[in-house]
């Protein structure tokens, strides 16, 4: 039998896989008794995990959220710059570490208490990447991402000082989205001092408190932010890159997991289940069986062609049912 130690990690670890775990199943895959595994629970519950008792034939164990951190694992700053950190992560596609990242995000978010799952949740994370090209290493400070991205769900100017050196002068912008191309995080916003759209990067922020009062959304150019981001850092003004078709949809799948295969696209979180996304093909028909690839529920945003596309996949598929 493996240390207790050692015993009470490995239990921690198999409770985050599932949402359910029956005791004899979990006494099984530890090689121990069922009343150690309920000792175990007693131990970890001592800790601080929430571990609540599943009622029903064969009993069970089940990790839930707790009211607050489990000793031993992260205080509040850490347990933000670990969910910023798993979200860069998790919405950079190509990284390797992608899939891994999006179910550390979960567990990591299961346990967490109210006043930082708050916190966190107002991080959402445009990614955009670009086809080609290392990726440009640019540390962001964590405190920084989330409150601009505060300030962009409250619709509030930021004051921020902006440069690479110490004496950075001082900006007053709108924010509108937070996004990533190239592995660098940036903050589209209306600059007040300018009088146009700027992509600040994030990492020469330093924020100045308190913000400025609140802001009524402008129009970004293009109509959108994949667009507008695309036409920035591609050169073309309208942003249409290198596809003769481009379309958006709304997919009822995490920005996370949908980043992680989007070459080209742009993903955009919208809640914890959905995301916008953004993509090109050579044809509509292929764009739409692009899309429909992600197994899930589809609403698209636009154009019309996508939807006339989407109509005549059904129809064509419909008739190879049939004939089967």
């Amino acid at each position: 039998m493996p240390k207790t130690s050692a015993r009470l990690l490995a239990l921690l670890s198999l409770l985050q896989t599932r949402r359910d775990w029956p005791g004899m199943l979990l006494a099984e895959r530890l090689g121990i008794s069922l009343r150690t595994v309920r000792r175990d629970v007693d131990r970890l519950r001592e800790l601080g995990y929430p571990i609540n008792a599943v009622k029903g034939p064969d009993g069970g164990y089940r990790l839930g959220a707790g009211t607050e951190l489990p000793p031993l694992l992260f205080d509040d700053e850490q347990a933000v710059a670990l969910t910023v950190a798993l979200q860069i992560a998790a919405t950079t596609p190509g990284n390797g570490t992608g899939e891994a990242a999006a179910r550390a995000l979960h567990t990591v978010r299961q346990v967490m208490p109210s006043r930082l799952r708050h916190r966190v949740n107002a991080l959402q994370v445009t990614a955009v990447e670009r086809p080609r090209g290392p990726a440009a290493a640019a540390g962001v400070d964590g405190e920084v991402l989330l409150a601009v991205s505060a300030a962009v769900h409250a619709r509030e100017v930021l004051r921020f000082g902006y440069g690479a050196g110490p004496d950075r002068p001082p900006r007053r912008a709108e924010p509108h989205h937070v996004v990533t191309w190239d592995g660098r995080w940036y903050v589209v916003a209306w600059d007040l001092d300018q009088a146009g759209w700027r992509t600040f990067r994030a990492d020469r922020m330093a924020l100045r408190t308190p913000n400025g009062p609140r802001f009524a959304p402008r129009e970004l150019p293009g109509g959108d932010v994949a667009t507008f981001v695309t036409g920035v850092f591609r050169g073309s003004p309208d942003g249409s890159g290198r596809w003769p078709c481009r379309g958006t949809v709304i997919l009822d799948r995490p920005a996370a997991e949908v980043a992680r295969y989007t070459r080209d696209g742009i993903v955009e979180a919208l809640d914890d289940g959905r995301c916008r996304l953004t993509d090109g093909s050579w044809s509509w028909p292929s764009l739409a069986a692009a899309f429909a690839r992600f197994d899930a529920g589809i609403e698209v945003v636009s154009p019309a062609e996508l939807t006339d596309a989407f109509a005549r996949l059904a129809a064509r598929f419909a008739g190879i049912a049939s004939a089967g």
